[in-house]
């Protein structure tokens, strides 16, 4: 059974493309991932005008699904397969702050992850990028326009003031 709206026209419905479906026992996570024009806890800053670009050249990888990241920062720029544990499945801004929704992936990492939040851990999550910075002023730089973003990964302690993501 399914209700008419006001007028017979629903405004929030998905379309075919906006369902996302998660298996049975599945977790999802949300919450901020990313901020601009605000000294981070490594003493960066990141020009919004710069993570907007990059985040609206990785709304494709999220749509073709392999928006994946690992529990924990590597060294490399390269996501290993065999250590992720997540796919983010959508982001949005909130004025210069920004949100994601996070899927916990069914493989070792991902099951650590899942244990984590079920035990009620707090997780951060942290971006991982490649370029360049400039200094300016005192243990103080800001990333320039060459910013390469690669991945969110799952992190102890993130450098973003409050990207902590919780399960919905």
């Amino acid at each position: 059974y399914f209700a008419l709206c006001d007028g017979g026209v629903c405004q929030d419905l998905l379309t075919e493309s906006e369902k996302h479906f998660i298996k049975e026992g599945g977790m999802i996570l949300s919450g901020k991932l990313q901020e601009g024009d605000r000294q981070n806890g490594n003493g960066r800053i990141y020009p919004t005008n710069i993570l907007e670009r990059e985040i609206n050249n990785y709304k494709q990888v999220v749509k073709d699904k392999r928006a994946l990241g690992e529990l924990d920062h590597p060294e490399s720029s390269i996501i290993n397969l065999k250590n992720v544990s997540h796919n983010i499945v959508k982001l949005w801004w909130e004025g210069k702050d920004l949100y994601g929704d996070v899927e916990i992936l069914p493989t070792p990492s991902g099951n650590i992850l899942r244990q984590l939040f079920e035990n009620k851990i707090t997780v951060g999550i942290s971006s991982r990028a490649m370029g360049s910075t400039t200094p300016i002023g005192e243990g103080l730089v800001q990333v320039e326009d060459d910013l390469d973003l690669i991945c969110w990964d799952f992190v102890s302690t993130p450098s973003t003031f409050g990207a902590y993501v919780r399960p919905v």
